[in-house]
């Protein structure tokens, strides 16, 4: 019974010993960066970090992408006048399939932002800036719906345009993230193919004539 009292008595003594706050040093660590944590929340104190060779600046990895944010546009903007890239982005595919009902709100809002004021709200080209001629700004901006080369133009090559800028028209890079560009291509795109879908169908010149021709008699 008296051993038996020494063994609780030493036992009781190494538990509260143990759970103390009584600083310890251990002579070896199996796993340092386990038991001491190098990692530092994002607001604490980084001032000594230098002090212990930890080069930490706060700023992500060069080249980090934030969730919502489209991919990189893998394109540079052509020198002078090479046009390579410019050719190429035409086969740069809108990661956009297509836009919802709030995300076409906002890529209308977008629009009449940064590009009616120049392409005008109906994207006809006649925006306040030219206003059939009477505005500020000389030269009528693409009329992007009946302009036979911006009406077909692909969205790669759109969104290259809006990226880079082209002819009178600047880069719109920091006024648009990747994001908003791309909603914007595929606002203006779905626009014009609606046009398209309702213009109606033209008549051929054979069926034209075909038409005003009289009919054949017989004798």
């Amino acid at each position: 019974m008296k051993k038996l009292s020494i063994i609780t008595v030493i036992a009781a003594s190494l538990v509260i010993v143990s759970c103390s706050d009584v600083d310890r040093e251990p002579g070896r660590v199996y796993m340092p960066d386990m038991a001491y944590s190098r990692a530092y929340e994002t607001y604490a104190d980084h001032s000594n970090l230098a002090e212990k060779g930890i080069n930490y600046t706060n700023m992500p990895v060069p080249g980090t992408i934030s969730r919502e944010e489209a991919l990189p546009f893998h394109l540079a903007k052509d020198i002078g006048t090479d046009t390579a890239n410019y050719v190429a982005s035409k086969q740069v595919k809108n990661p956009i399939d297509s836009l919802s009902p709030n995300e076409t709100a906002e890529a209308e809002r977008l629009y009449l932002i940064n590009c009616g004021i120049c392409h005008g709200a109906k994207m006809d080209g006649n925006g306040p800036l030219y206003n059939e001629g009477k505005g500020p700004y000389p030269a009528a901006p693409k009329n992007l719906m009946g302009d036979p080369v911006v009406s077909v133009m692909p969205e790669g090559q759109m969104f290259y345009s809006v990226t880079y800028g082209k002819n009178m028209m600047g880069s719109y890079a920091s006024q648009l993230s990747r994001q908003q560009r791309w909603m914007l291509v595929k606002y203006i795109k779905t626009k014009q193919l609606a046009a398209k879908a309702t213009a109606p169908a033209a008549t051929t010149p054979a069926a034209a004539g075909a038409a005003t021709t009289p009919a054949a008699t017989t004798k």
